[in-house]
Formats: structure tokens, C-alpha cells, sequence
């Protein structure tokens, strides 16, 4: 009788080294043993010789639900497995649905898991009206953090959130110990410059990020920024594009604040002189895609640890909405979930950085970040076996081509990528097979390990 399984054998990534010639053994869905040299007996066995095996990714943000009738969980957890993403994060805004009462999120996590091919985690919001008053039901329905807006995109599905409203949530959010994550674009700021874009007659594919300057994004930040600092919250930038919002974070982080920052992998891969002239819609995201000379700045920060977590905000839009001629015109987003992995791998080969900072950008970070690092994001005794296999393997990438994604159009088409996904497993259970992905029903609603701060001073009084 094997002691194991499954093992899975090749270079084995960690946070801090590669294990040449490694394996990890698998025994009830957890990471049972890691080791180097000839493996373990196992039910289960794959030897994939060179190939890099890393910890499964946790996509830190998608919208699976953001249009209606196109992308849903079937879909968007599709593209997941088959990129190597073993967890997504999942955004409340979606269409004829504001997630942000305990009742929407649980009927959600529903919907959701009779549809996931991987697992799952939500944010949960709140409605300007409400204000903090849902908060607490929502952490006990599995709410893994909270999103905000600065901007208003829309007045119920996207609302913008007033400071003085997110002072009163981010101060009942530091009460569980959970984070909040805001989008970081001043609201007055950027109507004005989307007025005057207007008044220019501007259309073409400047309009957007003429419309959004790096002010605007600056100012929002430091204001989320100051808001966990006054709260005691912690406090997420959920993307920014700017280097200067990663310097914001290091500084507030200097002082002793528990403030993080995400890149989205467009604004480490995408610039606004080649791709948004190029591609125009397509490539419209908010907050814009910055000139290449940012986007290097970008990468600078990543090497010295300033960049947190890497995503790919993922929506699956109908071309429809993305190919408007006027720019300003059309829905903001792009898919990604199938290449975040072999992007990233792709940009740190390019920058000769460890590949290691794929596993902790991808898998351990945001497993802390939004506090499942009792489950999830390493290769680690105890954690659940979500594994990802990359073959050192050069292609261009077709979205149209491996039927995994619901839309055939993505801004990375063409793009020559140094790794494809050869595999995914999902708690030991191989969900990707290079070819073929899971069912729905795969996948599980994933809760946080609540570190209440009440609670801990309870625990410190005995």
C-alpha cells in the first residue's frame, strides 16, 4: 500500500529556492512531504522532469459575473484551471447584483459552487446608503475582504464610496482583522479630465489616459492610505499603475501601517505608446495603461519588494464593448486568467529576477492577504495540494485557440511566452491536463481564517 496519493516530481519552486530534482507527495488533499532525489510510491505518480512545479496561483482579483449572460464561474474558473490558477478572488460588482449583504454573498458562494472548476474566494461591498451596517453579517457568511471605490462607475453596481463612509467600514473591517481593498482613482479629478478629454473632441486612444492622469490616482491612494492608518484597518490598493503609489506604500509601511499594493499583470506587461495604440479598447483598463517608462518603474519595485501581489483583474467583455472607435466609450477590463502565470515567468525571466517571486507574488501573498494561509499559497506541509506544472516551452499566444475562455480577443494575442501551463492540480486532484480542465463542481467556496482583533485581546487577557 503506497504511503502517498500522488507525487508530482520536477524543479520544485519555493518562496526562497529551487528544489532541482524535487518532488511533493500528496496524501488527503495536503501537502504530506517535500523532498529532492528519487520520490516516494504514490497511487499517483507524474515525473515531469525539468519543468518548473510551483504552488498553484491565487488570482487576487477577477469579475466573473461583471456582464450579463457572458462570463460566469464555468467560465472564468475554465480559464483558471488551464492557466494554473488553482484560486480566484472574486469581485462583488456584478451585473444586477451588488454582492454586499451576508444574503447576496451566501447566494453567490451557491451560484458559484455548482459552477467552479477551481476555488474560490469573495469580496464583499457595501451600498453608499448602508454604510458599515452589513459588514459584520457578511465576515460571517466567508466574505474574505472588502472592496471599495473612490470613482463612482456606476451609481448601484459600482458605486462610489465617500471617505467619511469608508472610515466607518474600514474601522468595523479592523475589528475581524480583514483587509480592505479600494480602487484608487479620485472621483472629482477624473470627471474633470474626462470633460475637459471631451471638450478637446479627443477620441482616439490617448483620450483614456489624458482622462485619468497619474494625479488622480495619487491622490486616491494616499487617501485609502491615511484612512487604514486612521483606522487601524488594513488597507489594499487593488491595482495601481503608477510607481508613485508604490512609494505611498512603503512609506505608510515605514511608519508601521499594514498597507499593501497589487500590480495587475497589464500594467507589468501592457504600455500605452505599442499596446493602447495598437490594440485601442482592448487595452483599456482604469486605471490606464501608463507609458513603457512607467511601466519599467513598475518593475523596479518589484525587484526591490514593494509590489505585493500580482493579478489580472479578469473580465471576460463581449468584443462588442471593447472595439467602440471612440475610446472613452468602451467597458473597461480585459481577460488574463489563462496567461498570469506564464506572463509573469515571462517578465521575470526578461528582468533576470528569481523565478521564486512567482510563488510568492502569485501564491503566498495573497493567500495572507486575504487570510487563507491556513489552506492555501505554498508548497507546504499541511497546505492544500494545489499545484501548477510550466513547461519551458516558447509559443504565441492564441486565446482563441485552446477553447478555455469564453471571449477569443485578449491583449496579450501574439505575444511570444516562454512557459504554458502543463498541468493543475487542485487539493491533489488533477484539474488540467494540458489539454482537458475539471468539471464544474471542482471547486469550493474558500473561508477566511478570522483573526478578529477582539478576539486576540480577549485571548492576550487570560
Amino acid at each position: 500500500m503506497s504511503d502517498f496519493d500522488l507525487v508530482v516530481s520536477g524543479q520544485v519552486v519555493l518562496n526562497d529556492r529551487i528544489i532541482d530534482k524535487g518532488y511533493v507527495a500528496v496524501a488527503q488533499g495536503k501537502i504530506a512531504a517535500i523532498g529532492v532525489g528519487k520520490p516516494p510510491s504514490a497511487t499517483h505518480r507524474h515525473d515531469f522532469g525539468n519543468c518548473l512545479v510551483l504552488p498553484g496561483a491565487i488570482d487576487s482579483q477577477t469579475h466573473s459575473s461583471s456582464q450579463k449572460n457572458q462570463e460566469d464561474f464555468i467560465w472564468s474558473t475554465r480559464s483558471a484551471a488551464a492557466g494554473g490558477v488553482t484560486t480566484i478572488v472574486d469581485m462583488p460588482y456584478d451585473d444586477g447584483k451588488l454582492v454586499c449583504t451576508a444574503a447576496k454573498l451566501t447566494e453567490k458562494a451557491t451560484e458559484a459552487a455548482a459552477q467552479a472548476r477551481v476555488d474560490f474566494a469573495l469580496f464583499g461591498t457595501v451600498h453608499p446608503n448602508d454604510g458599515a451596517k452589513h459588514i459584520g453579517e457578511m465576515v460571517g457568511a466567508g466574505a474574505a475582504a472588502f472592496k471599495f471605490s473612490t470613482f463612482g462607475t456606476h451609481p448601484d453596481r459600482f458605486p462610489r464610496i465617500p471617505p467619511y463612509t469608508m472610515y466607518e467600514c474600514f474601522k468595523a473591517i479592523a475589528e475581524h482583522g480583514l483587509m480592505a481593498g479600494v480602487h484608487n482613482e479620485n472621483d472629482e479629478s477624473v470627471r474633470y479630465y474626462i470633460e475637459q478629454v471631451q471638450k478637446r473632441g479627443l477620441t482616439d486612444y490617448s483620450a483614456h489616459a489624458l482622462s485619468r492622469p497619474p494625479m488622480t490616482e495619487a491622490l486616491a491612494t494616499a487617501e485609502v492610505y491615511e484612512l487604514g492608518a486612521l483606522t487601524g484597518c488594513s488597507a489594499h490598493i487593488v491595482h495601481c499603475s503608477i510607481a508613485r503609489g508604490y512609494e505611498l506604500c512603503q512609506s505608510y509601511r515605514g511608519q508601521g501601517f499594514d498597507t499593501t499594493i497589487e500590480a495587475c499583470i497589464h500594467y507589468l506587461t501592457l504600455d500605452e505608446e505599442d499596446s493602447v495604440r495598437t490594440l485601442v479598447g482592448k487595452a483599456k483598463v482604469n486605471p490606464p495603461i501608463r507609458p513603457r517608462a512607467q511601466v519599467e518603474a513598475l518593475w523596479k519595485h518589484l525587484a526591490k519588494g514593494n509590489i505585493t501581489v500580482v493579478s489580472t483583474d479578469h473580465v471576460s467583455w463581449s468584443e462588442e464593448r471593447k472595439t467602440n472607435p471612440e475610446m472613452l466609450a468602451n467597458s473597461s477590463g480585459a481577460p488574463g486568467l489563462e496567461v498570469l502565470y506564464p506572463l509573469l515567468l515571462k517578465g521575470l525571466t526578461e528582468h533576470d529576477l528569481p523565478l521564486t517571486w512567482a510563488a510568492r507574488l502569485l501564491a503566498h501573498n495573497p493567500a495572507r492577504l486575504f487570510r487563507i494561509d491556513h489552506i492555501k499559497g505554498a508548497l507546504e506541509l499541511g497546505r492544500d495540494a494545489d499545484i501548477t506544472v510550466m513547461k519551458e516551452s516558447k509559443y504565441r499566444y492564441d486565446p482563441a485557440a485552446s477553447g478555455h475562455n469564453k471571449v477569443t480577443w485578449s491583449p496579450y494575442e501574439g505575444m511570444e511566452l516562454p512557459y504554458r501551463v502543463e498541468a493543475s492540480f487542485l487539493r491533489g486532484e488533477q484539474v488540467f491536463d494540458g489539454k482537458k480542465v475539471a468539471e464544474p463542481k471542482t471547486g469550493q467556496f474558500v473561508r477566511p481564517n478570522l483573526r478578529s482583533k477582539v478576539r486576540e485581546a480577549a485571548l492576550a487577557g487570560r
